[in-house]
């Protein structure tokens, strides 16, 4: 088959070995520029290190580095967190949500630099080859897109390897590394190696930020946390930036050993595949919303709120976020989020996170109702009308039977 001619191509680059074989690869089969496109959104800064100069040795002609990071937790972070996303239960949703970004500033780069195709090293396997494409399909349909994984004749570490070696291109990369990690300012995600059998406990070597519960410190640790239309305005009475913010309550959960999931999740193609996640911040942040929602929200608002977190998950985490539908969503999730104003105090300890104090300006709860002691605002006798109109269809039902 005859390939599409490319002129100019925006690759999405990590540095690591897949992307490292696709620069050559792409000029070799496509005859074309090669631009190399880096998000920093938070990942080790170690990847960062000497990241061009990466590029440049693989044959790239540039390579653009961006910062991401507060447009990231911003715009992208914080409204799956307020809408209460959780993919399947558990999956905070930290390598889905980074996509959608990636892409826009990918296809804005391709733009400006009038380039006629972009390039993603996502495998044929997994989900992010989907985001990306669907991501890129919604922002600039008339860009070409190529996927190695889907092309070459490549199939493991040591054909890239063995690529790299025989073109001379330098790399880090051993054969040693057994998992495949993505890393960015909200969480860190391991799999492969021991986690491919699921009867297999992890251990250490599963997890990069969080402490074993063994190792967490023996005292518990108190924090306030103040929220402003359901964003975190500080940590313990101080101002910081959203992307701060996450930043601090990483470290501090971390010491906790907060935030581990170990989950098998059903991948949008229909593969099963297990991963350890580690979202320390996101997970006390989470936790804090709910919370202060409970405060807040009438039963029909929270219930509204769990329906559109459910779904929102599920857009997220398909690569849907630059859709109709995700707006709607969102809108409707920013409509609530402006009661979310307050403050929640936390325990720290073992692994959990326990809420001991919580307040609002928008807090429906009250003490005067709520009371068992003698109250002057609430009638008793109120509630039989309201008992039988509420059981008049059940009541209707059995004397039918």
């Amino acid at each position: 088959m005859k390939k599409k001619l490319i002129k100019k191509v925006i690759l999405a680059y990590s540095g690591g070995l897949d992307t490292s074989v696709i620069i050559p690869w792409l000029k070799e089969n496509y005859k074309c520029e090669v631009i190399a496109f880096v998000a920093d959104i938070g990942q080790n800064k170690e990847d960062l290190n000497n990241i061009e100069d990466k590029a440049l040795m693989s044959g790239a002609s540039s390579c653009y580095i961006l910062d991401l990071k507060e447009e990231f937790i911003s715009n992208y972070v914080f409204p799956i967190l307020k809408v209460g996303a959780l993919y399947e239960s558990d999956y905070l949703l930290g390598t889905a949500i980074a996509r959608p970004l990636i892409a826009k500033a990918q296809v804005d780069l391709a733009n400006k630099l009038n380039a006629d195709a972009l390039c993603h090293g996502s495998t044929g396997k997994g989900n992010d080859q989907i985001r990306f494409e669907v991501s890129y399909a919604s922002l600039d349909s008339r860009l070409t897109v190529l996927a190695p994984w889907r092309e070459w004749n490549l199939n493991s570490r040591e054909d890239l390897l063995k690529y790299l070696s025989d073109r001379n291109i330098p790399t880090s990369t051993t054969l040693k590394k057994i998992y495949s990690r993505d890393e960015n300012a909200f969480h860190i995600s391991t799999e492969g190696g021991i986690l491919e059998d699921t009867h297999n406990a992890t251990n250490k070597d599963c997890w990069v930020w969080t402490k074993e519960l063994e190792d967490t410190p023996d005292v518990s640790e108190k924090i306030s946390i103040t929220f402003n239309k359901g964003i975190i305005s500080s940590i313990n009475g101080i101002n910081l930036s959203p992307f701060n913010c996450i930043d601090k309550l990483n470290k501090i959960g971390s010491i906790h050993g907060i935030g581990r999931v170990d989950i098998v999740e059903n991948r949008l193609i229909g593969i099963k595949s297990r991963g350890c996640y580690e979202t320390p911040g996101g997970t006390i942040i989470f936790k804090s919303l709910r919370s202060l929602e409970q405060i807040v929200f009438d039963r029909e608002c929270l219930r509204w709120r769990e329906k559109l977190g459910a779904e929102m998950s599920n857009i997220v985490y398909d690569g849907k976020w630059f859709s109709p539908i995700r707006e709607a969503i969102q809108s409707s999730s920013d409509f609530l989020s402006n009661l979310l104003n307050g403050e929640i105090v936390l325990k720290l300890y073992k692994g959990n996170i326990i809420v001991l104090q919580k307040k609002s300006p928008n807090s429906l709860y009250s003490k005067e109702y709520a009371t068992f002691n003698n109250d002057s605002v609430y009638n008793h006798k109120d509630a039989t009308g309201f008992i039988r109109l509420f059981s008049l269809s059940d009541k209707i039902r059995s004397s039918m039977k």
